[in-house]
């Protein structure tokens, strides 16, 4: 039995410590609001935050994520930053089959705890890794920058 923290609470998880995080989450504790996409932490759409930092989690044992804070796409809406970000997605369309979207707005909540006014430079960068098959990366920008604007 191992005790992570999940979304600022503690939650038992009878796994192996090689377990990949996303399946901790989706298959022992049914949170499956973050995505199984490739499996070699190279779509983003498993991305989670670990102390704050996108992490792709189906990459990340849970012996990695112990004693750390694990947050989800579950926990965005109670979030300032989060919730603008989610707010923009929907103002901006962003989502079409809307798989990749929980990666991408993990990402995109990152970025703007770390820099409050983005260029679409740092944009890229933090969202590099993040695929969306729809194409959608103008309006994800678009919506990031209506984020920062919004939190300013």
């Amino acid at each position: 039995m191992v005790t992570l923290n999940i979304n600022g609470r503690d939650m038992q998880v009878d796994a192996d410590d090689s377990t990949p995080v996303l399946w901790a989450l989706r298959d022992n504790l049914n949170m499956t609001g973050t995505k199984f996409g490739c499996g070699a932490a190279l779509c983003g759409a498993c991305t989670v935050h670990l102390n704050g930092a996108p992490v792709r989690s189906c990459v990340t044992p849970i012996a990695a994520a112990v004693g750390q804070k694990i947050t989800t796409i579950e926990a965005m809406e109670a979030d300032k930053v989060g919730k603008a970000v989610q707010d923009a997605w929907v103002r901006h369309d962003v989502p079409q089959c809307g798989y990749c979207q929980s990666g991408q707005v993990m990402s995109a909540t990152a970025l703007l705890r770390t820099n409050k006014a983005p260029s679409d430079a740092d944009i890229d960068s933090a969202m590099s890794g993040n695929i969306c098959r729809c194409g959608t990366y103008q309006r994800i920008r678009a919506a990031i920058k209506d984020a920062a604007k919004t939190l300013a």
